[in-house]
């Protein structure tokens, strides 16, 4: 039965009203002191909701009120008086009762607002991420709720353990022993994250733990401290220890076991505690460019939406989308393009706020509280179609730079405009295919049935009047941050530039420090994390091993021509999903270089084909900034509540990357590609 805890000092109203509320199913604690209300409330979590008299002797209910709070913040408070003013109604919405009802309060109405509370308190709890107790058996216990999962945790510390302490595979040992040759086209080692640095004849064990310093200390002859080199079989350790990190944190993060942002430590936790990298080389993983340029555009955001920017720029670009099928079959694939050229993760960063409020709008027109499919149509179509105008131009995205300077490093580096060449008809049919998808997958699921996004974002945009001064110079600070985007980002990173746009826009006075500090943090970590995950598995060579496993299986069809680059893109488009895009090239990349080479495939063609599909990190959210940031804003208008969830992109990316990689292999690589040749 729902536990109601009820706090009155007059023992006939609080005796009748317990036995009424008993009645009518509810389990009652019925108290009359405030201080062990505040017990009571603290200790027992099966408590729902709280009916609490505001004039007391003693503790008052104001007090009782800010108490239980503070402990208990999801618990939903009723103040219940017989000395009600608009002051004490406002002190306790202040100190955020649920609601004030004045006694004598009509039991019916009485009813119907602890209903509504006890659903207010489900809402709350997700909003401070407090997860929901299983009760009953102890499969209920194992399964658990969102954030907390209890089984879900014993399996993947069960394969961390697994992976990280049974004895390494034989190849890993083979590959961080051998030496490194002088021709980097037949080298076993050719795909090491850091090759170009290696000497001759040094292993990835001896660079590893010369580099990183984690083989400990030594005097050499001359009594100078020296980093030892680690054996083979202490760096295949730390190899699987990264290799049981990245399984462990995907599993949490895909199932929600624990928060997001406890995830995202656990990983720093596992590489500090079993000296995959020095303290201080672990803080520089989790603070790479991306990270900082992934805080700086979800504050970025933040401004864009407190001046209302968000809406005149949503009126220029979806003006023309009055219907479902505009937005899903016209603004998706434009989208796409302007991807390609523009930073997608500041676009996906306009963009989400924009149809946030659209959703708002919207299901306030239709009559309905919540459409949660409406919502998730919305962050992952613009996600997804966004992460696709990748391949565009070697403007799109830090992993296109990436495979550039590998390329540059065999002297194949293609030009701009040859890269647009390949890659850019690839985006708006993959716009069309994803919007096709959207279409047959939600139409049935939306509970809002008209949508007319032009209507809604025209009115938004009238609603506040003309630009004021405040947009013009967020509009035109907005202006410089992408032009130095495409210029100097070389010199400067993604992150530079918009850390110095924050400062301006707090310079300018449109950006205050809280509402830098109000963006939502766990994303941040999450990406760190991702970061971090990227550079420890590529330093340790576990990244090396794990494609040089995935080559050694192919059949032979597949190790030449439009085969290799089918399985070449396969492989990249899975392990996209569970590390950066950008450490995924770096990981995959250097070695499928050789590999074409040695087959006798254009090396060109088999490394668009890894960039590409490092494009299609849809699946889980550490992939890429576009997910981190579409997941981090993708929340109730009102009551705060997570509408995306980790499954949602784990169900919908997953189905859209096997669509991304059919459009790649039929429409690129048995298509047109074929007609234009390398």
């Amino acid at each position: 039965m729902p536990k109601l805890l009820l706090v009155d000092d007059e023992d006939k109203f609080r005796k009748s009203l317990a036995r009424r509320l008993r009645l009518r199913g509810y389990e009652i604690i019925d108290l009359d002191d405030g201080e062990d209300a505040i017990k009571v409330a603290r200790n027992d979590p099966e408590i729902e909701v709280v009916i609490l008299d505001l004039k007391m002797p003693g503790l008052p209910g104001d007090q009782v009120l800010k108490e239980i709070k503070a402990f208990r913040p999801a618990v939903q408070v009723i103040m219940l008086t017989g000395h009600g003013s608009v002051e004490s109604a406002m002190e306790t919405g202040r100190l955020d009762a649920y609601a004030y009802l004045e006694k004598p309060c009509n039991f019916g109405k009485l009813v119907d607002t602890i209903e509504s509370a006890r659903t207010a308190k489900i809402h709350a709890m997700a909003t401070h991420e407090i997860p929901h107790p299983a009760r009953g058996s102890f499969w209920s216990w194992l399964k658990g709720s969102h954030n907390n999962r209890p089984g879900v945790i014993i399996i993947g510390f069960l394969l961390f353990a697994l992976i990280a302490f049974t004895p390494p595979p034989q190849r890993m040992l083979e590959l961080l022993s051998a030496e490194k040759i002088e021709t980097a086209s037949s080298d076993l080692v050719a795909g090491y994250a850091g090759y170009a640095e290696m000497k001759a004849g040094e292993s990835i064990s001896d660079y590893y733990g010369h580099k990183y310093g984690v083989g400990g200390k030594s005097k050499d002859t001359s009594s100078q401290w020296r980093y030892r080199a680690l054996s083979p079989e202490q760096g295949s350790f730390r190899a699987k220890v990264m290799l049981g990190t990245l399984l462990a944190a995907a599993l949490f993060w895909a199932t929600g076991a624990i928060p997001i942002g406890v995830t995202a430590l656990m990983v720093g936790v596992l590489m500090y505690f079993f000296g995959v990298l020095r303290p201080d080389d672990v803080a520089k993983a989790y603070a790479k460019d991306a990270v900082i340029f992934i805080f700086g555009v979800l504050a970025v955001s933040q401004a864009v939406t407190k001046t209302g920017l968000d809406r005149r720029i949503g009126l220029l670009l979806l003006g023309p989308v009055k219907s479902l099928g505009h937005l899903l079959f016209f603004f998706l694939p434009v989208f796409g393009i302007a991807c390609s050229f523009i930073s997608e993760h500041a676009l996906v960063a306009f963009m989400m706020p924009l149809f946030m409020m659209v959703y708002a709008s919207s299901i306030r027109a239709a009559g309905v509280e919540q459409d949660r499919a409406l919502a998730v149509m919305f962050a992952l179509s613009l996600c997804f179609v966004g992460n696709s105008g990748g391949p565009g131009s070697p403007a799109a995205g830090g992993r296109n730079a990436v495979m550039l300077g590998i390329l540059a490093d065999y002297d194949m580096a293609p030009s701009f405009g040859q890269w647009v060449m390949y890659g850019l008809p690839f985006v708006p049919v993959m716009g069309l295919v994803a919007g096709a998808y959207f279409f047959l997958v939600f139409r049935k699921k939306l509970l809002v049935k008209e949508l007319n996004v032009s209507s809604v974002v025209r009115q938004a945009a009238e609603r506040i009047g003309p630009m004021n001064s405040k947009e013009y110079r967020t509009a035109a600070a907005l202006v410089v941050l992408v032009i130095m985007w495409i210029t100097v980002s070389d010199r400067f990173g993604m992150g530079g530039p918009v850390i110095l746009w924050l400062v301006a826009l707090n310079m300018l006075r449109i950006l205050s420090w809280r509402d830098i500090t109000a963006i939502p943090w766990d994303v941040v970590f999450l990406y760190a994390s991702a970061a971090a995950l990227g550079k420890g598995i590529a330093v340790t060579g576990a990244g090396l091993y794990l494609a040089d496993a995935f080559v050694g299986a192919l059949p032979p069809f597949l190790q030449s021509g439009e085969g290799l680059a089918i399985a070449t893109s396969l492989f990249t488009g899975i392990a996209t999903n569970f590390m950066s895009d950008g450490a995924t090239v770096s990981a995959i990349g250097p070695i499928t270089v050789p590999m074409a080479t040695i087959s006798g495939t254009p090396p060109l063609m088999i490394a668009l084909a890894t960039a590409f599909a490092s494009s299609f990190a849809h699946a889980l959210i550490i992939g890429t900034p576009n997910n981190a940031i579409a997941y981090a804003l993708a929340k109730d208008p009102i009551t705060g509540e997570q509408l995306v969830t980790l499954s949602d992109f784990l169900k919908h990316g997953s189905i859209m990357l096997v669509l991304s990689l059919l459009v790649l292999w039929f429409w690129v690589f048995f298509g047109y590609w074929r007609f234009i040749g390398f």
